[in-house]
């Protein structure tokens, strides 16, 4: 997915500057990206500011392989990020959690293993990723509240453990995946 998300956050670098030598690229060009951004792209405030980081972590890469002197990334880092309420940039409506009548009319128009997956999501706030991986190793069973720990997780790269914890409705749920 980042692979992507880099190629549309280089895609107006390309067509506006796509000649230009990388060293000569500054903070006038990057306001310039930043600006096609909000006029043709249309794109909310917090959508560009991710893209012009983006842009300026393939910079980062380029001073790190000896591609462009390290003056061209804190030029470009001078460029401060869009402030809400302070740019012509629209800003993005809050996600807003679906109506659980919603989530409940599916229910029964899903498999049994993806309807119990929802259901554990809505019990444990787990994220999708850590219910697709969860296996009868990773439990802890022990005790009258089980554990899940996740084999990979968001914030594992920090060294930060995670454990989940599945009460006896969650226990329910899983109980007739577990029996062989």
């Amino acid at each position: 997915k980042e692979y992507v998300n880099l190629t549309h956050a280089l895609r107006p670098l390309r067509d506006l500057y796509g000649s230009l030598p990388a060293v000569q690229f500054g903070p006038q060009a990057l306001k310039a990206v930043r600006q096609h951004m909000i006029d043709v792209q249309q794109l909310c405030r917090t959508e560009i500011n991710k893209r012009i980081g983006r842009i300026r972590r393939v910079f980062k890469w380029a001073v790190a392989e000896e591609l462009v002197t390290s003056g061209v990334l804190e030029a470009l880092r001078a460029v401060d990020g869009l402030r809400r309420g302070r740019t012509g940039a629209r800003e993005n409506a809050p996600v807003r959690p679906v109506d659980s009548a919603q989530v409940e009319a599916i229910l029964p128009l899903v498999s049994r293993q993806l309807a119990a997956m929802i259901q554990l999501q809505l019990l444990t706030g787990m994220r999708p990723g850590e219910v697709v991986q969860l296996r009868p190793i990773d439990l802890d069973r022990t005790g009258p509240i089980w554990f899940y720990t996740p084999p990979t997780h968001k914030t594992q790269y920090l060294g930060h453990a995670k454990r989940i914890p599945l009460g006896p409705q969650a226990q329910a749920l899983l109980a007739p995946f577990l029996e062989r």
